[in-house]
């Protein structure tokens, strides 16, 4: 089985190649003043691609996130993956990047993902090991104490994690440490894949906004 996951949502991007459950490839991508990690994703495919000598054909499926997360990040990374998908007619596995995120809990408790969404709104979603409890939605912000469940583990961003320690509440902030959020992906799709009960077909795959983007309106002409 050869799959190719990438996810373009974070303030990083990954992309991570594994045949038959060994991961040959791990690239992450930073942000730089003057461009962002997305842009550089095509490029990045195509080297992995050619130093493994495999073409995208010979892939049996591509994971993507699908957010919530960067919007320009969502839609680069979906609008690649759905177009690779097309093109060879491949598997295209969809993972929210609430899912991705609570598998950095390692213990048995439940998990609760908050992330900003800014304008005091919050992504939120609940996880029991595989299973999801709550689905991924947007909660206020000054609510959130009444979606934390007691011994749950809190998995969140820079901005949340300094909100929740001014109400003395602790949790696991993924943006302070390397999670290796690429190869968390990867096996989270490789599992995906073992239910025979889906076709994975690319045109199921949709972003996931939650709220909609930011809508800024041109400045007036003076000169009109």
């Amino acid at each position: 089985m050869k799959t190719l996951v990438f996810d373009t949502c974070f303030n990083k991007s990954y992309i991570v190649m594994n045949i038959d459950g060994k991961i040959i490839a791990n690239e992450q991508i930073e942000s730089t003043d003057s461009n962002y990690h997305s842009a550089y994703l095509i490029p990045k495919i195509r080297d992995i691609l050619k130093l493994n000598n495999i073409k995208i054909s010979d892939l049996d499926a591509i994971g993507v996130n699908i957010g919530p997360g960067s919007f320009t990040g969502i839609r680069a990374g979906i609008t690649i993956a759905r177009v690779l998908a097309q093109q060879t007619n491949i598997k295209l596995v969809g993972i929210t990047s609430l899912e991705i995120l609570s598998k950095i809990n390692e213990t048995d408790s439940e998990t609760i993902v908050l992330l900003d969404a800014r304008k005091n709104k919050v992504y939120f979603a609940r996880y029991n090991g595989n299973t999801e409890i709550i689905a991924p939605q947007l909660i206020d912000k000054d609510d959130i104490e009444l979606y934390i469940k007691k011994d749950s583990t809190i998995i969140t961003d820079n901005t949340i994690a300094q909100f929740l320690n001014k109400k003395n509440i602790s949790s696991i902030n993924y943006e302070q440490k390397d999670n290796k959020l690429g190869m968390i992906l990867s096996e989270i799709v490789s599992k995906r894949l073992e239910n025979k009960g889906n076709d994975y077909n690319w045109a199921k795959v949709k972003p996931l906004y939650i709220q909609k983007p930011s809508i800024t309106k041109p400045k007036e002409n003076k000169n009109e």
